[in-house]
């Protein structure tokens, strides 16, 4: 048995894997040089004091967890609680009406 060969058209309407290949470089680095030029996005200041509560929960951690807790670790949790206090902010942000739903439906 003998297997014939697949002609493959040859043409404008046919791509080769090189140049393929070529294109997909080319929008690479054309997208990594206009991320590059785009001006940077600056990030919210961190707080330099937490925030009454925040700083109610670090006393609270310190007392209780004060002996277990390195201070590196204590630092981290100050960070953490910043963030969960930020993302909290945001969240109450958001203004829901009446009639909203959730993302998903509840179905029997």
């Amino acid at each position: 048995m003998t297997m014939k060969a697949k002609h493959v058209p040859q043409g404008p309407a046919r791509t080769s894997r090189r140049q393929f290949t070529k294109s997909v470089a080319t929008t690479l680095a054309a997208a990594t040089l206009a991320q590059a030029q785009a001006p940077a996005k600056t990030k919210e200041p961190a707080p330099q004091e937490p925030s009454p509560l925040i700083a109610a929960y670090l006393e609270l951690a310190r007392a209780r967890f004060g002996d277990k807790l390195s201070p590196a670790q204590l630092e981290q949790l100050k960070k953490d609680f910043d963030n969960y206090a930020r993302n909290s902010e945001r969240l109450r942000a958001v203004k829901l009406r009446n009639g909203d739903e959730p993302d998903f439906v509840f179905s029997p």
